[in-house]
This record gives C-alpha cells, sequence and structure tokens, in this order.
C-alpha cells in the first residue's frame, strides 16, 4: 500500500494563517512609517486649499506656498539664526540634564529630600518663565545666556520628577534583600535604582526636549540679538508674516528631529522595558 505524504489539511490552513499574519504585519509597518508623511503632506495641502478657497489674506494666514517662498527669500537668515536657536537648546538642555539627573537620584532616594525640595521645585515650577527673562536680562545682559538658562529652567523639572520617580519604584522588599546581602545604599541606587529608572529619563527627555525649545524662543523674543525668536519679532514688526510662519515651522522641524534622536537613543538603551511597543510583531509559537 503506497504511503501517504500529503500533508494534513490542518497544518496547511495553519501555515496560511501564520502566512497572511505575517504579510498583514508587514503592510502594518509600512502603514506606520508612512503615515507621519501622509499626515503631514495631508495638513499642508488643506491648508494650501482653504487659503485658497476662502481667499484668506497672506497679512493674517499665508499659505504654504507663500511660506516656501520665504523659506527660499529668507533661507540664509533663517539658517544662520535656526542654528543659533538649536545651540542654544542644546546647551540648556545638557544642564538640565546634568542637573536634573543628579537631583532627581537625590530625591528620590532620600525622603528628606523628598519632603524638604518637593514644594520648593512646584512652586519654582508655577512660575511663568517669561516673568523670570527680565531678571535674566539684568543678570546676564541681552544674547545667549538668557536663553540657555531659560531653556534650562523649562526643561529641568521634567526630568527631575521623573528621575526621582523612578528611584523611589524600587521596591521596599528588594532594598531589604540588598541590604542583608551587604549592598550599600549607592550600590542599590547605581545597580537597581538608575536602570529602574532609565524608562522614565527617557520619557522625560522626550518632553523636556521640545519644552526646550520653546524656553530658548521665548527668551530671544524677549531679550535676543538673534536667533529663530529674534528673527520673527524682526518679521512680525515689518509685516512679513510668512517668514514668521517659516520660522515656526523651522522650529517645529527642529523640535521633531530631536524628538528622533532621543527616541532612537531611548530604544537602544532601554530596548529591555520597551514589552509590546512593536505592535506588528507576530507570535507563531505553538503554531
Amino acid at each position: 500500500m503506497p504511503l501517504d505524504v500529503t500533508p494534513p489539511a490542518g497544518r496547511t490552513a495553519a501555515q496560511r494563517r501564520v502566512e497572511a499574519m505575517v504579510a498583514s504585519a508587514r503592510r502594518r509597518r509600512r502603514l506606520q512609517s508612512a503615515l507621519p508623511w501622509l499626515v503631514t503632506a495631508g495638513t499642508f495641502l488643506l491648508w494650501e486649499a482653504a487659503c485658497r478657497v476662502f481667499d484668506i489674506a497672506p497679512f493674517t494666514l499665508p499659505a504654504p506656498s507663500a511660506i516656501a517662498e520665504s523659506m527660499a527669500k529668507w533661507w540664509l537668515p533663517l539658517l544662520t539664526n535656526s542654528l543659533q536657536t538649536l545651540m542654544t537648546t542644546l546647551l540648556g538642555f545638557a544642564l538640565a540634564i546634568v542637573f536634573g539627573l543628579l537631583l532627581g537620584v537625590a530625591i528620590g532616594s532620600s525622603t528628606l529630600l523628598y519632603h524638604g525640595l518637593y514644594p520648593l521645585l512646584i512652586a519654582f515650577n508655577s512660575v511663568p518663565k517669561v516673568a523670570v527673562v527680565p531678571i535674566l536680562v539684568i543678570w546676564f545682559g541681552i544674547g545667549t545666556v538668557p536663553a540657555v538658562i531659560t531653556a534650562f529652567l523649562i526643561s529641568f523639572f521634567p526630568i527631575v520628577v521623573n528621575v526621582a520617580t523612578g528611584i523611589a519604584t524600587v521596591e521596599p522588599e528588594l532594598r531589604d534583600v540588598l541590604r542583608a546581602l551587604g549592598a550599600r545604599p549607592v550600590d542599590i541606587i547605581r545597580k537597581v535604582g538608575l536602570p529602574r529608572a532609565m524608562p522614565y529619563f527617557f520619557a522625560s527627555l522626550k518632553i523636556a526636549i521640545t519644552v526646550a525649545f520653546v524656553g530658548s524662543i521665548m527668551a530671544e523674543t524677549v531679550a535676543g540679538n538673534e536667533g529663530i525668536g529674534h528673527l520673527m519679532i524682526v518679521a512680525s514688526s515689518r509685516f512679513e508674516v510668512p517668514l514668521v510662519f517659516a520660522g515656526l515651522i523651522v522650529t517645529g522641524v527642529m523640535g521633531v528631529l530631536m524628538y528622533v534622536v532621543a527616541v532612537a537613543i531611548e530604544n537602544r538603551t532601554t530596548g529591555w522595558a520597551m514589552r509590546g511597543r512593536e505592535s506588528g510583531q507576530v507570535s507563531v509559537a505553538g503554531v
């Protein structure tokens, strides 16, 4: 009697389901990669169409085409001033990372520091930073320093809060076990607390880098002699509204690029904490 080597129908159906799931996951990943570009392009097209259909004056709301013409005309001032804003933002952001990480570790590790400093930090964060800029001008004069300090002040608080939360979430039972094994408080923070706080830390970086641009441009509009904020103030005084919007778009692009850099570093550093982030993954275990 000849041997029947035809695969079972159930197994063939299972293989088809797996192939369909894999193909669906690939299509989903391609859609996720293209979706930001599609949404951005659609937004600008809708903006352009609305300006043309409703005949909106460029003084009120310039069309993207007018903004593009302004960017092509004033590309050199936009480039130099955007580099200045990027430099001041990165300097303030770097200071916020250093001091925020140190203070967050200290607050998260000590209950006394938490109760002593937290009310002061909350009160200081509640003060509008635009009200602090004139004081910085009195102390440091007009220029780069007030912009750097404002970027630092506005991005400092999220880092402190998230790092302190990550350090404080170490279970008391785990601390007790480590102490029983002879670990010092510094060892607990270095080997357990800091790894536990890393996802919180990178989550705060993605917030802080975007608001740091707000601080820099805020200071440049009030007390700057260069930068995107200063350029926008000069352009608005000359009623060059497309150039003002060009400055906004350049700032948004820089913010998105810095956010992407923060996400890339986060994925490389704390990939172990990103369970379930890749929604397009397909598990074929047990099939």
